[in-house]
């Protein structure tokens, strides 16, 4: 099956907006904290993506599966990880007598 030039610029693309999370779930699983990332930011965007890859696979196609799934799951590791960690500086606070932060 012959890929019309539209379908290279759709794979390019995606690949550019997959790999721009790269650095981010990288940074947050080596240093532990999410603390800068907003939990309300994490949930719309992983929901969105998750509707593009319903949307590609309705229409069929590849370039916008492929991204939006391998984007989903990026967002989803980071999702995870702000979750977990929040829960670990949260239960710190809590033993040191502290409070969760606001």
């Amino acid at each position: 099956m012959e890929l019309a030039f539209a379908e290279y610029i759709g794979f390019v693309a995606g690949a550019l907006t997959t790999a721009a999370y790269l650095p981010q779930v990288y940074k947050t699983w080596r240093s532990k904290t999410a603390n800068d990332i907003s939990l309300g930011m994490c949930w719309a965007l992983t929901l969105g993506v998750f509707l593009w890859l319903v949307y590609g696979l309705l229409l069929r196609a590849p370039a916008v599966v492929l991204a939006n799934g391998a984007s989903l799951l990026l967002l989803g590791a980071m999702l995870r990880m702000k979750i977990v960690y929040g829960r670990r500086r949260d239960n710190a606070q809590n033993a040191a007598g502290r409070g969760p932060l606001r």
